[in-house]
């Protein structure tokens, strides 16, 4: 007998401050499916609906207007009950940057979202001084 852990149990799930829960992963990595992947970087597309943000590796998105868009969209998504999940070739810089500013999204202060995402989903989430600078921007 197969047992299916509850979303909000899967690896890199992280809880958002209002409850909805995303996934943070690495695109190649092999995953539960989800009702809604965000894309931050070229490679395989998941078999389920999802949107790509041309996100170059170590810096921030290349459309901003485009990718506050997209955000917004995964947390409707997330805030509808769906299984959403964000992902990059690492799973840590962009995928945690993509993390951080849903959280900002959802209500944390700009100011503290680096910390949050570090604690709650990967100690090297946001990689370099111009993502945080991005996120400080998101709010």
């Amino acid at each position: 007998m197969t047992v299916v852990q509850p979303w909000s149990a899967q690896p890199g799930v992280l809880v958002l401050p209002s409850g909805a829960a995303v996934r943070g992963r690495r695109v190649a990595a092999a995953a539960a499916p989800a009702d809604f992947a965000l894309l931050l970087a070229p490679g395989p597309a998941p078999a389920w609906p999802h949107r790509r943000i041309r996100w170059p590796d170590f810096w921030i998105p290349l459309d901003q207007a485009d990718a506050l868009d997209a955000l917004r969209e995964a947390l409707r998504h997330a805030y509808a009950g769906e299984r959403v999940e964000v992902a990059c070739r690492g799973g840590v810089g962009r995928t945690g940057t993509a993390l951080a500013a849903l959280a900002i999204l959802d209500g944390l202060p700009a100011e503290r979202a680096v910390e949050w995402v570090r604690a709650g989903y990967h100690p090297k989430a946001v990689e370099t001084p111009w993502q945080r600078r991005w996120l400080r921007r998101v709010a």
